[in-house]
């Protein structure tokens, strides 16, 4: 497989844990880097172990032929104007989530992506972490039957002491609750549901804590679903929680349960009285450097040398799960329910 050369677009805390997987990856290295800020190139190239050219032009660092990936880890708010230019440039993109910060955005996105013909990976990784690979495969195998309900719900609390927090908390760069997070646990759902949404409900508020009173929108929602189907599902998300990192998750079927690492299967005769285990590794952290950034880049590289869609985690994949997300944020504002499904 050739070895891709990968450039990085913003230069923070989430750039470090792209850079570090895709260096790790035998299939990619950063090679560029483009920041705002004046960066050393030698101290970038002796700490990450590649040789790396710094920009501050971002125009410039796209006219290097070498470039074959771009990777954005700049701010939510300018990823649309980025990610065109890059697409234009032929350039294959990696994009950090929030895909973009309203639903006209990611249009304009996927509508410069189609025309390019480049391919995409979105960073919904939970995908490929080993908790929903494993509940997936639950799933898949048919030992919970038909899904009727589901909820999975992220808390983490993001004050002060993330880096993030002096940006995230603006409305114009986090978004909202769901956006800026927890769009995580509601790709996770539409992933196990497996079906598309027809309408959504969603209501919003906000902690009273002073540790979050920076941020200038809510941080806890709640956001009920409609799926074709018939069956329904719930996705809580807070920011403003004073708890553990937590993503929970149920899922009720015809002949099943799962919650988190537990289930019970008619299939299998599983004691109905109590849960059997599954032996899986929990998503238990906020911090982007426990995040399986590999897993999911290697199979974007491989992606781009067979010449076929990324599994999973692509850009009309995810814009799915961003439909949703803006709807969601729409019903929370408007008091309503929202309808999905024209465009």
């Amino acid at each position: 497989m050739k070895k891709y050369n990968v450039g990085i677009i913003g230069y923070g805390w989430v750039a470090t844990a792209h850079i570090d997987a895709i260096n790790k990856s035998e299939n990619a290295q950063v090679t560029a880097i483009y920041s705002s800020r004046e960066l050393d190139a030698k101290e970038l190239s002796s700490q990450w172990g590649s040789e790396i050219a710094t920009y501050t032009d971002l125009d410039q660092m796209l006219e290097d032929q070498s470039l074959d990936v771009v990777s954005v880890c700049s701010y939510p708010n300018q990823h649309k104007e980025q990610v065109k230019k890059a697409a234009l440039a032929g350039k294959h993109l990696i994009i950090e989530k929030p895909l973009a910060l309203s639903w006209e955005d990611c249009k304009e996105i996927e509508d410069a992506v189609k025309q390019a013909g480049v391919k995409t990976c979105v960073c919904f990784e939970c995908r490929f972490s080993n908790q929903f690979i494993v509940t997936k495969s639950i799933i898949d195998q048919g030992l919970l039957g038909n899904l009727h309900y589901g909820e999975i719900d992220y808390f983490h609390g993001i004050g002060p002491w993330y880096g993030q927090f002096r940006w995230n908390v603006k409305k114009d760069q986090g978004g909202s609750s769901l956006l800026s997070a927890g769009c995580h646990a509601l790709d996770a759902l539409l992933l196990c549901m497996d079906d598309e949404v027809v309408e959504v409900t969603s209501y919003e508020t906000k902690s009273s804590s002073e540790i979050f009173k920076p941020y200038e929108y809510s941080t806890s929602s709640v956001t009920i679903m409609k799926f074709k189907n018939g069956a329904i599902g719930k996705c809580s998300t807070s920011i403003d929680c004073l708890q553990p990192y937590y993503v929970h998750t149920h899922l009720f079927g015809s002949e099943g349960s799962l919650l988190d690492n537990k289930f019970h299967s008619t299939k299998l005769k599983t004691d109905k009285n109590n849960w059997s285990s599954l032996a899986m590794k929990l998503l238990d952290s906020g911090d982007v450097s426990d995040h399986p950034y590999l897993d999911q880049f290697n199979a974007f590289f491989e992606s781009i040398t067979q010449d076929v869609e990324m599994p999973l985690t692509s850009l009309p994949q995810a814009m799915k799960t961003f439909e949703v997300v803006f709807a969601a944020d729409k019903s929370a504002a408007e008091g309503k329910p929202i309808q999905l499904g024209n465009g």
